[in-house]
């Protein structure tokens, strides 16, 4: 007879993940697969605002890596998200940005602080990244209703 185990049971007796790659010096690599089969894994990103640190540093460029059903999972289990359900967005970013700027450590701290315009791009960079696979949106011109695509990962607002 089987034994009904809970989410908690069952993510103590997973392995941990493996520790995100640092990003390499060769640009090439960066967000490829581990035997480089061309598997797009993480995706870059400038924030419409930026995130301030404690020294005063304003961040803007950073990436992001694809999420992992653990990614997705953990947060279901994570306190402060069941005290509060709109947290999980940001436990599950600060899980998945793997740097922002010079910051390499970013935890839910940072998330917290950023700016909600911030977070709100991010949330739909996760998004598109995740359900897409790419970070190009389809947009039309108001003026001359001319259709083209935008990536949605850099460059400031209102730039081509």
């Amino acid at each position: 007879m089987r034994r009904r185990i809970s989410l908690d049971e069952l993510l103590e007796q997973a392995p941990a993940p493996a520790p995100a790659p640092t990003p390499q010096a060769s640009a090439p690599q960066r967000g490829r697969g581990p035997q480089g089969h061309g598997l797009h894994t993480e995706f870059e990103f400038e924030l419409p605002r930026g995130y301030l640190d404690d020294e005063g540093t304003l961040h803007r460029h950073g990436a992001m890596r694809l999420a992992t059903a653990r990614d997705e999972l953990m947060p279901q289990i994570d306190l402060r998200v069941k005290e509060n359900p709109a947290y999980l967005s940001v436990v599950l970013l600060s899980h998945v940005i793997t740097r922002l700027g010079t910051v390499t450590d970013v935890h839910a701290g940072v998330v917290e602080r950023m700016y909600a315009t911030d977070v709100a791009f991010l949330q739909d960079f996760y998004q598109r990244i995740n359900s897409e696979g790419h970070t190009r949106a389809a947009v039309t011109c108001p003026h001359c209703e001319g259709s083209f695509e935008v990536d949605l990962a850099g460059g400031r607002l209102g730039e081509w």
